[in-house]
């Protein structure tokens, strides 16, 4: 979340970053709310001081025996006191009326960050290693899996229906030993520390690293039933024009058995609503929230291999095919809480803790430095690793397998996460996030880069000690 004061001090530099992810000048409307949001609250506080004084005037009558002054004090108090709600209520409006409109406001890229609008704007960076050669033509992961009898996706869709997989045997197998092979590296080699965090969050916690609540179709919502209950709309008021919720009046039970319909959903916080991570950066990202660290404490790098959820709202029709884009896939996460001097220097060490799961399994890939226009919504910078995948179109193509970003102080505002320096005086902290790697895809990647031309898939020696000494991974 961006920082009003920051705004206030310069709107033209905020416009022109926002510009640059497409989107028109949002600096005056968010500076009328501010305005607004500030009258309110010093017309609150100077009534509060008023009341304040009043009641004092009233002692110091009462004791001169000034009984008109006193009753003119008394109801200057009555009548403030029937005011000042009205006061708080409209700056607390206009707070949550500015909080809304800046919530929904993508973080500001870096001046180095390249222009652009989409993927066609990103600039390579660099490229590790060189494509393959092959005397037989490489075939998708799709099709070599289903030859082994080792991926059943149809399986997967009678369980839980499109972009879902069975994995078996070797290829179970193969998977598990990848993100086993990425976790050791990052805890062993390159510092990070091992988590291992809830898979559902509150509203708040996903709200902290900007999921909610622009991006809620993005997401898999969990609710039991009488969550659903609670937040029914149930009965449509005519006289008053607005929506009568009968399990906050009556209670979940009664409106159960009352056996009202059910037309739709409310969105709301809702402290028994959870969401599944579409991301271990959710939940590792937000153990700092809410809290004031010793700087001493930073860096903290952390790690998690998980399963992550996403719906995919907005990719209808793409990447249907395989385990490119499921719903459900495994991913070992890298998560960064620093102080602002060091964020951009802990973006290139991520980069390249990222980058040696992929050189240490001998794959081809390519870095590239998104656009501005490309960028997730919480980024400043962001590099993607794209791996070669040998079977991906004609004659192959590049896809991504991480990205790994640098958000500033923009989540840490949204969580309350902040830290203490020498000076004593607390400041908000700096978060990254990256991939370490998308297990699926690095499992794809090396189906496709090992393959044999009996349809077998060879085993890259740094694997070879987590599949018990396998080294091909065959049909029995």
């Amino acid at each position: 979340m961006h920082d009003i004061k920051s705004i206030r001090d310069n709107p033209q530099a905020f416009d022109a970053g926002l510009a640059r992810r497409g989107l028109k000048p949002l600096s005056a409307s968010l500076l009328a709310i501010d305005e607004t949001r500030r009258a309110a609250i010093l017309a609150s506080e100077q009534a509060q001081a008023r009341r304040n004084a009043a009641s004092k005037e009233i002692g110091d009558a009462k004791k001169a025996k000034d009984d008109a002054r006193a009753a003119k004090l008394m109801a200057e108090v009555a009548e403030l006191k029937t005011t000042m709600p009205e006061l708080e209520a409209a700056a607390k409006a206009a707070d949550e009326e500015l909080m809304k409109e800046l919530s929904a406001i993508p973080n500001i890229p870096f001046d180095e960050v390249p222009d652009g609008v989409d993927e066609h704007g990103n600039v390579q960076h660099h490229v590790f290693g060189n494509k393959r050669n092959y005397s037989f033509a490489p075939k998708l992961h799709d099709d070599l899996g289903t030859a082994l009898g080792y991926m059943d996706f149809e399986a997967a869709a009678k369980l839980s229906g499109a972009r879902f997989v069975v994995l078996k045997k070797g290829l179970a197998r193969l998977e598990r030993a990848i993100g086993q092979f990425m976790l050791d590296l990052h805890t062993n080699e390159h510092g990070y520390t091992e988590i291992n965090p809830p898979l559902m969050v509150r509203d708040e916690v996903m709200y902290g690293t900007a999921q909610l609540p622009k991006f809620s179709a993005d997401q898999f919502r969990v609710e039991t039933e009488d969550d659903q209950i609670r937040n029914a709309y149930v009965n449509f008021d005519l006289a008053k024009q607005h929506i009568l919720n009968f399990a906050e009046e009556k209670g979940v039970q009664a409106a159960r058995e009352a056996k009202h319909e059910v037309l739709g959903f409310e969105y709301k916080q809702n402290p028994d609503r959870r969401w599944l991570i579409p991301t271990a950066e959710v939940s590792l990202t937000n153990l700092v929230r809410e809290s004031i660290l010793d700087e001493k404490q930073l860096p903290m790098r952390l790690t998690a291999l998980t399963p992550s959820f996403r719906a995919e709202a907005g990719a209808a029709g793409r990447d249907t095919r395989g385990m490119i884009r499921q719903h459900q896939f495994t991913k070992v996460e890298l998560v960064s809480i620093t102080t602002p001097e060091a964020s951009k220097d802990e973006l290139e060490r991520m980069l390249s803790c990222a980058e040696q799961v992929l050189q240490k399994l001998d794959l081809h890939y390519r870095v590239m430095t998104l656009c501005a226009g490309d960028m997730g919504f919480s980024s400043q910078k962001t590099y993607d690793i794209e791996v070669w995948m040998p079977g991906q179109g004609d004659g192959g193509m590049f896809r991504e397998i991480s990205s790994c970003s640098v958000c500033g102080d923009f989540q840490a505002r949204r969580m309350d996460a902040r830290s203490r320096g020498p000076d004593g005086k607390p400041r908000f902290v700096h978060t990254l996030n990256g991939s370490g790697t998308a297990v699926g895809r690095a499992l794809i990647a090396v189906m496709e880069t090992y393959q044999q031309e009996d349809g077998s898939i060879a085993v890259p020696s740094v694997l070879q000690p987590y599949m018990g000494g396998l080294k091909v991974v065959a049909r029995d």
